[in-house]
């Protein structure tokens, strides 16, 4: 699970994080929806213990990032808006380095089979990534967080870039790696997308937790609204479909 209890962060006179509150239990997806600044970034690399909050405190899974970081980070598979692979490497070849990096060891065949349950056709497995999609590409990046059997995922703008088809594809493995337990957490400013993908959704606007929302329970229309209100007047709370 994920947990960040009342969390403030501040940069010189920049308060990017203002006690910010999240609560996700185990096998859930949760979107974390804002603009650029509002805090998501910052939200991701306390996740990943890259900094220290100044206040407030931080759990994965049970365990301070801080306290024993490659202990921590060995749970946690990341994936950034632009997965950084090697373009001259297969898939196939890709995702054996990087789970040799990790102290990992698998045959080729287990590596070709995780490939293809993130969704990445086994014709592909052989080919160089410079002709690989966006959207083939995150699934190597998945698949190499898959391979290290994370159990919390955080992923920055993963839909970015993405063709619509591309778009189903990445939400229907995130629900599937949700189902079999793994707790996931999206930073994103794609509202329909992370309503279709997310079981929960949290507005965040200048580091602050504007409202929480169960995506079935608000339709898009409403979820739009909701967030255009909070960024045009971030103090005034929104009355409708507030889990809370």
């Amino acid at each position: 699970m994920i947990q960040l209890d009342k969390v403030t962060k501040t940069f010189g006179n920049k308060t990017a994080l203002d006690s910010l509150s999240i609560n996700l239990p185990k096998g859930e997806i949760y979107g974390l929806l804002g603009s650029n600044g509002a805090g998501k970034s910052t939200t991701l690399s306390l996740l990943l213990g890259f900094i220290r909050p100044d206040h407030g405190s931080v759990r994965l899974d049970g365990m301070d990032p801080f306290d024993r970081p490659s202990r921590t980070r060995k749970s946690i598979g990341y994936i950034a808006e632009n997965v950084s692979l090697y373009p001259y490497l297969s898939g196939l070849e890709n995702l054996d380095y990087f789970c040799r990096i990790a102290g990992l060891r698998y045959p080729k065949s287990k590596l070709s089979a995780t490939l293809s349950e993130c969704g990445l056709p086994s014709t592909s497995h052989d080919l160089p990534l410079s002709g690989y999609s966006k959207g083939m590409r995150q699934k190597v990046g998945i698949a190499i967080a898959y391979a290290k059997n994370a159990t919390v995922y955080l992923l920055d703008e993963p839909a970015s870039g993405l063709d619509p088809a591309a778009n189903l594809e990445l939400s229907q493995l995130l629900q599937k790696l949700a189902r079999q337990g793994a707790t996931i957490l999206i930073a994103s400013h794609d509202l329909l997308w992370a309503k279709e993908t997310c079981d929960q959704l949290g507005i965040l606007r200048d580091g602050k937790l504007m409202g929480e929302y169960a995506a079935l329970e608000t339709s898009i229309g409403k979820l739009e609204k909701t967030y255009l209100d909070f960024m045009k007047q971030p103090d005034v709370p929104y009355a409708g479909d507030h889990k809370k």
